[in-house]
């Protein structure tokens, strides 16, 4: 076998550098040092698709496909369920997934971009599997990489494929969204998970001038991955990078459940210029989400029609939209007037020529987290 992977990772390497994801000799010389398979050894599921839900099904180690599948740039899922690996199934399960390797292009590319030099201190947030851990620990030296995981399983299984690989890195189980203050002042930061909101430990435990990496997502299912330096005064900005990337949200912002449902039949109808199909554009989407960051989003039949509604889970207030002879509706209530806000960003993002999101910035700060361009 072990012939064959170091065939199968070459030829992954050589397309990764190929497309752009791997741009420099010392992160090519990583990846094709650290064996991606060494930390799938308790398998993987593969998706089944079908008519009903999605359901998964197990890919173990020795199986046809399995070590090939390893070198695919492909995500693979590792756990579902918040427990659940390969291991356990016979068969099939149709729950959600919360734990993969994520596909080796986008491993690589985020590495890139994360601007890293010899010497310098990296906190990872968000362990894995262990694979990109291994990079960089790799380039950088195991005395310069602390990596921190929620799940204590997840890091277990991830301490056990990285010392098979004789790399000892600081391993952490604990919140990473508080970061680790024991390891700090970091240069940079990079999170293997998306966040709704960037927490204020990850920019106190980063020395002015550092970098912090990280997906920022929303609770309508776009994100982005944000570049954000810090500044001495305690703040942070930074550009968004474009491709569209996203990751599973770290469980503490994921979103809560809707509960009981309000009175969708109440509130105030009018009819608005941007109706629901802007909540199909990924850009204006994301954009969406910094103007109402806790909507979240469903689809119901009402009165004979379709409605996209969408509720504030903190202030209770909700808008609902709908066509009736070609012209959208809204009907809100609540505290605010949820849609209102969100026609006034968008309105503004129209009238600045819809920019790409590579234009957009992030800005954070003890106020909180906005979006500008």
């Amino acid at each position: 076998m072990t012939d064959q992977a170091q065939q199968l990772r070459n030829q992954l390497v050589d397309t990764l550098t190929a497309n752009g994801s791997v741009r420099t000799a010392p992160w090519k010389q990583a990846a094709e040092a650290i064996p991606r398979h060494g930390f799938l050894r308790g398998g993987f599921f593969r998706r089944v698709d079908g008519a009903g839900p999605t359901a998964w099904a197990p890919v173990m180690e020795g199986e046809d496909d399995w070590l090939e599948a390893c070198y695919r740039d492909e995500s693979l899922v590792t756990q579902i369920a918040g427990t659940i690996v390969p291991a356990d199934i016979r068969g099939q399960i149709m729950r959600q997934p919360t734990s993969s390797s994520t596909l080796p292009s986008l491993v690589l590319r985020m590495l890139e971009d994360l601007h890293v030099e010899p010497g310098m201190k990296v906190l990872e947030i968000g362990t894995g599997t262990g694979y990109s851990t291994g990079l960089l620990t790799r380039r950088l030296g195991e005395q310069n990489v602390t990596s921190i995981e929620y799940d204590e399983d997840v890091a277990s299984r991830a301490r056990t494929a990285l010392a098979r690989l004789g790399l000892h890195p600081t391993l952490i189980s604990g919140d990473g969204l508080l970061g680790y203050a024991d390891g700090a002042l970091y240069d940079r930061i990079i999170a293997t998970c998306g966040v709704h909101t960037v927490p204020v430990a990850w920019i106190e435990q980063t020395r002015p001038g550092g970098m912090i990496l990280t997906t920022v997502g929303g609770w309508l299912g776009s994100s982005e991955l944000a570049r954000l330096t810090v500044h001495d005064d305690g703040t942070a900005s930074g550009p968004l990078l474009s491709g569209q990337v996203g990751f599973m949200l770290a469980r503490p912002h994921t979103p809560p459940p809707l509960g009981l449902l309000p009175d969708l039949g109440a509130g105030k109808e009018r009819e608005t210029l941007i109706g629901a199909e802007v909540l199909s554009d990924w850009t204006a989407r994301f954009i969406v989400q910094f103007a109402a960051p806790h909507a979240q989003r469903l689809t119901m039949e009402r009165d004979g029609h379709t409605e996209d509604v969408l509720i504030d889970v903190e202030s209770g207030s909700w808008a609902a939209l709908y066509q009736d002879d070609g012209r959208w509706i809204v009907r809100q209530d609540g505290p605010g007037t949820l849609w209102d806000t969100v026609e006034e960003m968008l309105g503004r993002w129209h009238a600045a020529g819809r920019p790409v999101a590579e234009d957009l910035t992030v800005h954070l700060t003890p106020r909180g987290q906005t979006l500008r361009w």
